[in-house]
């Protein structure tokens, strides 16, 4: 039988390009290869797209692109390629791909715009198509459609760098100290400051627009978070709950991936009947953003144990003791498992 020919996107010019390495050294450790022929394609932080066919050790230390084995590349948007274009010796080298595996994280990968450039070329992808995958990123533009949806989203206002700023100071007292300032369209919680008052508003809007040209201010929510792992295209797995303890500040880019301050219980320590309502509201939410093949729902539970919606990450993090694999590991399916499911689901869906 022919073997899949799977291409791994990684890298990315983001903020999140550490990552990224992190979550494609987990998926090349644990595909099959003797199932599948793969093509990495890796993307440097500055935004230069190289072929590489060299030991994943230099993904994981970050030397990949140093290596003489890389070409220069990218994915032909001409659907009679199908692929990608490789320069070797100044001759330009097609190689067909069955299905694209992006694992990008942030900007210029999560976002819709690779996935837009795969709707171009006619390549199968795993994950969400380009509107829902802009939609999920855009924190100002989901809280919209969550509430929409019917789920309940936390107060928020929307301001940009040339908006008023006594108007932005009284939009956020209205809403009431603490709260978050977060860039709109920014993962794993890069940019985000808490803030207990104007001063610090003021500080946390600065350090913000540094990461993006639109700024969300929302609402503190009392409670703990919940996340749901949603696995399918029409028909959907939803896996074990998790929840998140913090024991101090929040759950910042620098505490997820270091758990020095926070424990992630799977499943979440909450009784059966709320849980399958966290379950329920996750896959309401997936549906309405018009997910596909895979992504995880982050949502608040408060004291009342009403449902809040926080966010849909479309790419999330993907080692394996990253929390989307490890909800599913809780539900009976393993990480290769999931790897093999998410490229069927893929080639299925086109």
């Amino acid at each position: 039988m022919r073997k899949i020919t799977v291409a791994i996107l990684f890298g990315g010019c983001s903020s999140e390009y550490e990552v990224s390495l992190k979550s494609a050294t987990a998926v090349l450790e644990n595909l099959n290869f003797e199932k599948y022929d793969v093509l990495l394609l890796g993307i440097t932080r500055e935004g230069q797209w190289l072929q590489y066919s060299g030991s994943i050790d230099h993904i994981q230390d970050d030397t990949w692109h140093q290596r003489k084995e890389c070409l220069p590349a990218f994915i032909a948007p001409c659907r009679q390629i199908q692929g990608v274009v490789a320069l070797y010796n100044d001759v330009m080298k097609t190689t067909k791909v069955d299905v694209v595996f992006p694992i990008l994280h942030g900007k210029n990968g999560e976002d819709g715009t690779v996935q837009g450039l795969l709707e171009l070329a006619g390549i199968p992808f795993v994950g969400c198509h380009s509107l829902s995958s802009a939609i999920c990123m855009d924190k100002d533009i989901a809280n919209i459609l969550a509430a929409s949806s019917g789920v309940k989203t936390p107060q928020s206002v929307t301001v940009y760098k040339n908006t008023d700023a006594d108007k932005v100071i009284a939009a956020a007292q209205a809403i009431g100290f603490p709260l978050y300032v977060k860039p709109a369209k920014a993962g794993s919680s890069i940019g985000i400051t808490k803030a207990y008052n104007a001063a610090e508003l003021v500080s946390g809007l600065e350090n913000a627009f540094n990461y993006d040209d639109k700024v969300v201010i929302v609402e503190n929510i009392e409670g703990f978070e919940v996340g749901c792992a949603v696995l399918g295209n029409k028909d959907v797995i939803v896996g074990e709950v998790d929840e998140i303890e913090l024991f101090e500040a929040f759950f910042d880019y620098r505490e997820k991936y270091s758990l020095k301050s926070s424990l992630i219980h799977v499943p979440a320590r909450v009784e059966q009947e709320i849980a399958e309502k966290i379950k329920a509201t996750a896959i309401q939410l997936y549906q309405a953003f018009g997910c596909r093949g895979f992504a995880r729902v982050d949502m608040f539970l408060t004291p009342a144990n009403e449902l809040v919606f926080n966010e849909i990450n479309t790419i999330p993090g993907f080692t394996t003791k990253s929390r989307y694999p490890s909800m599913l590991r809780s539900a009976g399916i393993s990480y290769k498992e999931l790897l093999d499911t998410l490229i069927l689901l893929a080639m299925e869906e086109n």
